[in-house]
């Protein structure tokens, strides 16, 4: 019989009595375990070789496991100084002890929490006394440790720090913990000392019409995994033998690298709005309070620009502001505009308008292309946006997170009305699939009239808010040199997301919670 070359190896070292692991199998074959798990496969659908599993569980030491086991558990040597200090005949202090264990702080508590759990002694009013009756170097614990560091060594034959253990395999001295107790491995794992691990172990033996092969003779076969020009040709491919695929094998997992569910939210964001006729604004992260607040007409004592909602950085002022915008600015908060106009009659502070602070909203873009800053004076009809992250004091829950992109957009024309404004949100909402967009009135200092904008989750059904809108107010376009309508919004890019992936919690999509396996698993939407 002539078969390729792996699945010859493979059969001349399986065992017709004995069931052999694959990966030991591979090392004895001299293969690469992917080889020799392929071969095994292709061999066991020939007939000539039987594969059963087994559920195994390994033990590994963690570092600080690894640390106990050449210094001793922290309670060991605490009990062994209480003993040398005369502890075992009368209570000493535990100061006394402990210096001459010579803990770290870390190590200090770990001891006092065991000491007594292990029955080595007493604490009571400041002083140890130690139980002369035990005996230290029978520790379960200690035992244990020591068990597997010596077996994993013997493993790896350098002592190298990847220490495992298995605790049911009986190969190359792996089963040095089948008598060890589960419950001092399970007290061993939630110290932190073992990490425990479980695989599925495949292993190996001869079928009887396997081993009438090996007596038959078998041969090893020349073989190529893929036709080649020179093959076809040479002439060649006919006399030689193709490899066979097996598509069931098992194979290691490839994560491949794809776009975050936030980054394919946010570049389909930025085509629609394109396709609507917008244009893309830019500007800083970090900027004067002036372009975030005073421009928006957000007097300077109110609750949003306290500490508790917004980060101010210890750096200089910035310098360059138009002076002209700053005075006509200023005079809107403490006059207002028009002749019905009242401002605000409280403090005003240019100083406090220079100040630098992580940005609340990307409204200050808004404010530095309205005002002409950034690209000259507009005239309508104009249509800007941007995608861009802000930072918001906020307490961490389900919808909120401290930093988070926000949808910025304003449309400057003559002649728009609140059914403007709405109909640009159906519009844009019903290129996500999302036709349940729903209308709040709310009040905001820089637009009148207002409206909070809601969508409804696919899984939950709850309505979820998923931005504010409005018509800028007189008092923000005045200053501006702005003489025309402007509807504006700021959209949660994170919440249209969670309508669109069906996520739950805003903390799956990023940040130091996300849900590495929800993310993973995301379908490509774009």
């Amino acid at each position: 019989m002539q078969l390729p070359e792996p699945q010859v190896a493979v059969l001349n070292t399986a065992s017709a009595t004995d069931e052999t692991p694959i990966d030991r199998l591979a090392a004895e074959a001299e293969l690469k375990p992917e080889t020799a798990t392929q071969a095994v496969f292709e061999l066991r659908d020939e007939g000539l070789l039987d594969v059963t599993e087994s559920e195994a569980v390994e033990y590994e030491l963690t570092d600080e496991g690894r640390e106990y086991v050449d210094a001793g558990l922290p309670e060991i040597r605490l009990y062994r100084s209480a003993v040398e200090a005369g502890a075992d005949e009368e209570p000493v202090e535990m100061g006394q002890v402990i210096g001459a264990a010579d803990l770290d702080s870390p190590e200090v508590d770990i001891a006092l929490a065991n000491f007594g759990r292990k029955g080595y002694g007493e604490i009571e009013a400041g002083e140890l006394a130690a139980d002369p009756d035990a005996d230290a170097d029978e520790d379960p614990e200690a035992a244990a440790l020591a068990t597997l560091a010596g077996a994993a060594d013997a493993d790896d034959g350098n002592g190298s720090p990847d220490d495992a253990a298995d605790s049911s395999a009986d190969t190359d001295g792996t089963d040095s913990l089948a008598d060890v107790d589960d419950a001092v491995l399970d007290q061993l794992v939630s110290r932190n000392l073992l990490e425990r691990h479980e695989r599925t172990v495949r292993s190996v033996t001869l079928t009887d019409a396997g081993v009438t092969a090996l007596m038959e003779g078998v041969e090893a076969a020349e073989t190529v995994d893929r036709l080649t020009p020179e093959l076809l040709t040479s002439g060649e491919w006919e006399d030689v033998k193709f490899t066979e695929y097996n598509v069931e094998a098992d194979a290691p997992e490839v994560r491949s690298g794809k776009m975050h569910v936030l980054r394919q939210t946010a570049e389909r964001v930025k085509d629609v709005l394109v396709g609507m006729g917008f244009q893309e604004m830019e500007g800083p992260h970090a900027d004067a309070d002036f372009w975030i607040n005073d421009c928006l007409f957000m007097p300077q004592d109110h609750p949003a620009r306290t500490h508790w909602d917004r980060f101010a950085l210890d750096v200089p002022p910035i310098e360059d502001l138009p002076e002209d915008l700053v005075d006509r600015v200023e005079s809107a908060h403490r006059e207002g505009v028009g002749d019905d106009g009242d401002g605000y009659h409280s403090p005003w502070s240019e100083d406090f308008a220079r100040a630098i602070a992580l940005r609340g909203h990307t409204t200050s873009l808004s404010m530095r292309y309205l005002s002409g800053t950034e690209v000259g004076e507009l005239e309508p009809p104009q249509r800007y946006f941007s995608v861009e992250k802000v930072y918001r004091n906020d307490t961490l829950d389900a919808t909120h997170l401290l930093e988070f992109f926000q949808i910025e957009g304003w449309v400057m024309a003559e002649n728009l009305s609140v059914r403007d404004l709405m109909g640009t949100f159906v519009e844009f909402y019903e290129q996500f699939g999302i036709t349940d967009v729903q209308f709040k009135p709310h009040y905001n200092p820089y637009t009148e009239p207002s409206f909070e904008l809601f969508g409804r989750h696919p899984t939950t059904g709850e309505l979820i808010e998923i931005g504010n809108s409005g018509m800028f107010r007189d008092e923000v376009l005045e200053p501006l040199g702005v003489e025309h309508d402007v509807m504006a919004w700021g959209l949660a890019l994170e919440r249209l997301a969670m309508l669109t992936t069906g996520a739950e919690d805003i903390r799956d999509l990023h940040g130091t919670l996300a849900d590495l396996e929800f993310l993973r698993g995301a379908e490509v939407t774009y």
